[in-house]
This record gives structure tokens, sequence and C-alpha cells, in this order.
């Protein structure tokens, strides 16, 4: 359909998550405190492998860079939510949206490629011990970083080129907190079933591929955990656990909107909040609870910069 012939529309109205404005102020209030948690929690993560030399080894620089991609994912969407809950005119802009389109699959994209190179982290750590540093040096992890960041970018350009192009001429109310493709594709003024197919059989390759990898690597790991020592072994099966949680709770709620869509409207808001909001709140909470160098490493911080100096 020709676009110059239709009416492009200049924003989109986001209805959110409650019509209430009584539970919206409530709403506003739990998400600020959990967003704030997010942003407080993952630049902790990043100061302390940053700052603390115990902590500068591939599997905390992966761990490092998984923080400043949850930071972005989170950020992508959930400010725009926290100030529309407090908003008589929930709008967002034509270029706003295409970039929350972008960025939401871009980083996305990018963050199931690093899970994947934490999982081969892992399985070099454990598998292949005396040529770990050898391995996984600063270049190589460098590198790993950089292609998952490029796969992000090439998936979230693929999905805003498509989109940005399409016919929007009629409807522009968004039953989401923020402007989600499968959403955005129905308000197309053209039949989006075939292209709708299409976009979730391109997300599918992506992270059902991901998916599958981390699965196998993981079950790799976990089998030749057991025929290490004790010590080791238990050591192991608590950072690959970590690790696994963390797969679990991002990849299936991105699963059941983008690849397994189930069309039922407070699932998809619930699974969106689930993936953008309490997946990088998490993440934080497993790698540093379950972890003791991290909480070593955390003691150490507070010791040197917030004791006064006679008492450390």
């Amino acid at each position: 359909m020709d676009r110059d012939n239709q009416t492009v529309l200049s924003e989109f109205v986001l209805l959110g998550l409650s019509n209430s404005k009584n539970l919206q102020v409530l709403l506003f209030l739990i998400f600020l405190l959990l967003y704030l948690l997010i942003m407080s929690g993952n630049i902790i993560i990043q100061i302390l492998i940053t700052t603390d030399p115990h902590l500068h080894s591939p599997m905390y620089f992966l761990l490092a860079n998984l923080s400043f991609v949850d930071m972005w994912l989170s950020s992508n969407t959930t400010p725009k939510m926290i100030i529309d809950f407090l908003s008589e005119n929930k709008t967002i802009s034509f270029a706003g949206c295409m970039s929350q389109v972008f960025l939401s699959h871009c980083i996305a994209g990018g963050e199931m490629v690093l899970l994947v190179v934490m999982a081969y982290d892992r399985y070099v750590a454990i598998c292949k011990p005396l040529h770990y540093f050898t391995i996984m040096n600063l270049k190589r992890c460098t590198g790993l970083v950089l292609t998952s960041w490029t796969i992000g970018f090439i998936h979230g350009i693929s999905y805003f080129l498509v989109v940005v192009q399409l016919p929007f001429c009629g409807p522009n109310k968004i039953d989401s907190f923020f402007c989600d493709m499968p959403l955005v594709i129905k308000l197309a003024c053209m039949d989006s079933h075939d292209l709708n197919t299409l976009m979730n059989a391109e997300c599918g390759v992506v992270a059902v591929t991901c998916f599958m990898l981390l699965l196998f690597s993981y079950t790799y790991i976990l089998i030749t955990v057991r025929q290490t020592s004790k010590n080791g072994a238990s050591k192991a099966l608590s950072t690959c656990t970590a690790h696994i949680t963390v797969v679990m709770i991002f990849f299936l709620p991105c699963m059941f909107i983008y690849v397994w869509p189930l069309s039922i409207t407070w699932l998809d808001k619930f699974l969106a909040v689930f993936y953008s909001v309490f997946t990088p709140l998490l993440n934080p909470a497993i790698y540093t609870l379950r972890n003791k160098e991290m909480k070593n490493a955390m003691k150490r911080f507070i010791g040197k910069f917030l004791c006064p100096k006679g008492n450390s």
C-alpha cells in the first residue's frame, strides 16, 4: 500500500496496565521502587567488577556486560510506564514508538547471544580448565561481546525497517505500556496476519536457536561436573544453577510473547512486565546472593569506601 496516500499517525496512545486512578498511583510507587532497585543493583555489580581485582576474570567481565544490557532493557520501557501512571495524556510519538520497537529487539537479541557466550565461558572453565585463560582472553571476550551486540543490532534493525514502513492511518491505541511489535503491527492499515507470522518466525529463529544452544551447553556441563571432584563440582554446580535460572526467567516470557503468542491480553501484559522489569531486577539478585566472590567483593568495597579509615 502506498504510504504517501495514507494519513500518517503522529502518535500512539498507550492504554497501560490499569484504568483505575488509585491503582495507578500504587503501581507508580511500586514500579518506581523496582526501577531504582534495578538501576542501583546493576550499577553496583558493574562498579564491584570494575574496581575489585579479585573479579577481573572472563566470567565477571561477561557478568558486568549482562548488567549493562539489563539496565538498557528496563530503561527502554519502564521510565515511560512510570510517567504514564500519573499522566492524563498517555501518548507516545511515532518516532518514540519506533525507537521502542527497535531497542526492545536489539537489546533482547543481544542479551540472548550474551547468555550463550556466558554458557560457552562456563563450558571452557569446567571442561577445559587448564586452557581457560588462554581461550577466554580479553581479546576473545571483547570480540564475543561485540558479536552479541552486532547480532542484537541486526535483529532489532530488521524489525524496525519493516514496522517503520507500514501504513498507519486508523486506530492508534496500543493495549500495553509500551510499543510492543505484535501490537503495533495490528494497527497497520493492511492485512497483518502474514507479516505477524513472518516476524514471529524470525524471532523464533533467534530465540529458539539460542535457547537450544543454552540447553545443550548446560546439559553437557552438568554431565561433566558429575565426573569431577566434589569440591569443584559443588562450586561449578552453584554457578551453573544461577546461570540456568537467569536463562529460564529471561527466555520463557520472550517465547510466549513473540514465538508462541497466546493472545491473552492480561497474560501478555504480565509477561511483558516480567520480561522488562523483573528479569533485570532478578539477575543482580541471583548472581550476588548465590555468589560468594561477589559477596566478599561487596564486603571489601564497603570496608574500603564506606567505613572510616580508622576502623578498616
